[in-house]
């Protein structure tokens, strides 16, 4: 059974750091590409960041560049996000998904990944 599920979200102040993980079964990160999401109240669900298994390329919304850092352990078939610098407008609900291809479309659009965790909260505010 293919699955994705999301952990590591939490409540910090402006220019705190957190961590989320994304641990996958049922399939090889080694070989599919996986997305971040992200969705606050009342806006559409964004791509944030994306890793392609393909050539390990990485993308990043202009939003996040130089703050959050997606990186791929392959021994435990997991994707994590290190939000550093994290800002009140990071406030969102976090997703991870697959296109279930190789490689990120730039930038990551909702319509071609599959397989949605349940999602983590992250919350930035003093």
């Amino acid at each position: 059974q293919v699955q994705l599920v999301e952990s590591g979200g939490g409540l910090v102040q402006p220019g705190g750091s957190l961590r989320l993980s994304c641990a996958a079964s049922g399939f090889s990160l080694d070989y599919y590409a996986i997305g971040w999401f992200r969705q606050a109240p009342g806006k559409e669900r964004e791509g944030v960041s994306c890793f392609s298994a393909s050539d390990g390329s990485t993308y990043y919304a202009d939003s996040v560049k130089g703050r959050f850092t997606i990186s791929r352990d392959n021994a435990k078939n997991t994707v994590y996000l290190q939000m550093n610098s994290l800002k009140p407008e990071d406030t969102a609900v976090y997703y991870c998904a697959s296109p279930f291809t190789s490689w990120c479309s730039e930038p990551p659009q909702v319509a071609d990944f599959g397989s949605w965790g349940q999602g983590t909260q992250v919350t930035v505010s003093s």
